[in-house]
């Protein structure tokens, strides 16, 4: 009788840590960060049927760098928990630390069972709050892990270079159109430190905006106002525009 293949523990935790972030860093990146008025979701995105950004409940949004049909799921098990949870209790009930809890209960789960792959994932739930000193935003990582960040985050490809480009870069209290050509501006560099432009038809914007009067704060920025946005031009995020809106 042939004596079983052992793998211990640790290399079986590392070689699946490993396989996930070999496809999350296939996958193009994307930046979260805050600004005076809210919080600003942005990526190079070229469909506009797959969305990296959506909305999850009033002042929730999220985002995903990995494999789509793995982050779609989850997305819409947010939604419906979010639904629930809103609709049983308080819509107040629903936060940002709720739903980042019960994504990384499902991530870790999936990444510790040693019956199916983990999910090549990265996800960012935020939520903004009243005041910038109430915004939320975690990151998790493919092993259900949560990562309390402020000001700036990025996940996907090369996102600790594009990290560190913004740590140094971000400021509080910038304004959208300012944060947004930073966002661009750190997604434009390639590994080697060399600069690519990427046109505004290529670009996936959203916004949680504080101002809004609406209950739900998730907008798509889209169009001539992005374009307005990215030359410098002042514009306002909740003005009305065709395809503007949610979805």
């Amino acid at each position: 009788m042939s004596t079983p293949f052992y793998v211990s523990p640790q290399q079986a935790m590392a070689d699946r840590a490993e396989y996930a972030r070999k496809g999350i860093a296939r996958g193009r990146s994307l930046v979260v960060l805050q600004y005076a008025d809210g919080i600003v979701f942005v990526g190079e995105n070229p469909s506009r049927a797959l969305h990296k950004f959506s909305e999850i409940y009033d002042r929730i949004g999220f985002a995903a760098a990995g494999k789509y049909n793995e982050y779609e799921n989850l997305r819409i098990g947010g939604v419906r928990y979010a639904d629930l949870r809103g609709y049983t209790y308080d819509r107040e009930d629903v936060t940002a630390r709720g739903l980042a809890n019960v994504y990384a209960q499902t991530l870790g789960t999936i990444f510790s069972s040693a019956g199916e792959k983990p999910y090549e994932v990265e996800l960012v739930v935020a939520e903004v709050g009243e005041t910038p000193e109430g915004d939320q935003i975690y990151r998790l990582p493919h092993d259900g892990s949560i990562v309390d960040e402020h000001g700036s985050v990025a996940v996907g490809g090369n996102a600790e270079q594009i990290s560190s480009y913004l740590d140094q870069r971000h400021q509080d209290g910038m304004t959208l159109a300012e944060a947004l050509r930073l966002a661009v501006q750190a997604l434009s560099r390639d590994t080697n430190g060399s600069e690519r432009e990427i046109p505004a038809e290529r670009l996936e914007v959203a916004v949680l905006d504080r101002t809004r009067p609406q209950k739900r704060k998730f907008k798509r920025i889209v169009g001539g106002q992005l374009s307005r946005l990215l030359d410098g031009s002042s514009a306002d995020p909740s003005a009305s525009e065709a395809g503007s809106g949610e979805e």
